[in-house]
């Protein structure tokens, strides 16, 4: 009762107002206060609704929330090349995939993309998640319980990605940090509204305790120490480089003992860069976009719209300048004062440029050419899960000593060109996939784990379906 009456005082005299405009997030509160409902892209069949729970069909999707998935997965996987390929700035860099221009576009590249996408992908996270509810919930079900298990076999699916594939997996992260919405989601509206502000600027707080308070830094250099003693010991590698000869020359068994230390050096990452507050900041505010079916409101509100796509541009394009100029260099890592002006500028500009995007996305959407676009994007998004293990095979096909062995040999110009290639076929390869299944292969197997039976994959023609066959 004391923290609910402290939240409301906040609320009441400004001081979340003030947080929220340093975020570049106060235009939100415009749609988090009421709960209309707007028709909109909802393409719903209600006749098919039955008493039991079942996986939400294809008819029942909202075709811009895979779009804009489609989109976020594109973003993310430029900025992941840049750890498929090893490429560092600072090296030499000879060879036909560099380019003069390489400096610029990676500059370009983090100013724009670093941290917004997955940002995105959080929010579409948390929204997904209080559809799930809504929809288990109408049917007099325990959909915590539903969504719980629908998270725990994410989590494998994730773990499974981060040991095989890449040690960047994100998926597994996502569902830890899932659990911990599913605990705050019964909170009020202005108190996760709070809650979500406090947790996109508490990154600020954490850089400063760990560079003053050695014991704010003990799991990260827990993680780290036992990562490089247990690479020595399993891989035999004890310096930067030895690593980076390692993955020009490893077979799939050597990447897979990689991977099983790279849990370490990525959760001491996910660690240091204060993730979880990021991450669960967004997943925040992707519930409260969901919650009372708000979403129908804020995309056809053209004048919220084009106010939190203004107030998210100029708060987040300078201070993603400042970011990655405060970023260069080793400041960061080593706890210095530059690296604590990065993370300042990070917390108060990544956000607001993210949710400046969702409204430009909205924005374009309700325009015929944007709706073409994006409709030619929506089943990359509705098997987003598949494609984005599908960066991963190709990263370490085409990057590491298991395939042609590219890495340090390519630069940001040529990787991001690599990148919308990869995504054009995808477009390609999941409409065609589409036409014929329900789901992608990954999307089919979380569903049957999840609902505890094999699910329906081939789609039924119109003509098999009248012969039986």
């Amino acid at each position: 009762m004391q923290k609910t009456f402290i939240l409301k005082l906040c609320l009441q005299t400004g001081i979340a107002n003030y947080l929220l405009k340093c975020c570049g997030l106060h235009a939100t509160i415009l749609f988090l206060h009421n709960s209309l409902s707007f028709e909109y892209y909802f393409s719903q069949n209600k006749s098919n609704m039955q008493n039991a729970i079942q996986p939400v069909q294809s008819n029942e999707r909202i075709w811009l929330m895979d779009s804009l998935r489609g989109v976020a997965i594109l973003g993310i996987y430029i900025m992941n090349l840049s750890g498929f390929t090893l490429y560092n700035g600072d090296a030499p860099n000879k060879g036909v995939f560099f380019s003069p221009a390489d400096d610029y576009v990676e500059f370009i590249s983090s100013v724009l993309l670093e941290g917004k996408f997955y940002s995105i992908f959080s929010f579409l996270f948390g929204w997904g998640v209080v559809l799930q509810l809504q929809r288990a919930g109408s049917k007099g079900l325990n959909a915590v319980s539903f969504v719980r298990r629908r998270l725990a076999i994410m989590f494998l699916l994730g773990l499974a990605h981060l040991l095989f594939l890449w040690t960047g997996d994100i998926v597994a992260f996502y569902a830890l940090v899932g659990f911990v919405l599913l605990w705050l989601r019964n909170l009020k509206d202005n108190t996760l509204l709070i809650t979500a502000v406090v947790l996109l600027l508490s990154p600020i707080l954490f850089y400063f305790l760990k560079m003053h308070w050695p014991p704010a830094s003990a799991p990260v250099n827990f993680l780290r120490d036992s990562a490089l003693r247990l690479d020595q010991y399993v891989n035999n590698i004890q310096s930067e480089e030895e690593y980076f000869q390692k993955v020009h020359t490893m077979n799939y068994w050597e990447s897979i003992k990689l991977n099983v230390i790279g849990v370490f050096f990525r959760f001491e990452a996910l660690f240091f860069q204060s993730r979880v507050s990021k991450v669960l900041g967004m997943f925040i505010l992707g519930y409260l976009m969901g919650r009372n079916d708000r979403y129908k409101m804020i995309i056809t509100n053209t004048k919220l719209l084009w106010l939190i796509a203004i107030a998210g541009l100029l708060i987040g394009l300078p201070a993603n300048v400042a970011m990655e100029i405060y970023m260069d260099g080793p400041d960061y890592y080593q706890l210095k004062i530059r690296g604590l002006y990065a993370t300042i500028f990070y917390a108060i500009g990544v956000a607001p440029l993210a949710l400046a995007y969702i409204a430009l996305f909205f924005l374009a959407a309700r325009t015929s050419l944007g709706q073409r676009l994006f409709r030619h994007i929506e089943p990359v998004g509705k098997i987003a899960f598949t494609n984005y293990l599908l960066h991963s095979l190709i990263g370490l096909i085409v990057f590491t000593g298991v395939g042609f062995a590219l890495d340090r040999q390519v630069g940001p110009l040529y990787y991001t060109l690599f990148a919308f290639l990869v995504f054009f076929f995808q477009i390609l390869l999941s409409k065609l996939w589409l036409s014929r299944f329900h789901y992608g292969p990954v999307e089919w197997l979380w569903r049957s784990a999840t609902y505890g039976r094999r699910q329906s994959m081939q789609k039924i023609s119109e003509k098999n379906r009248g012969t039986g066959e």
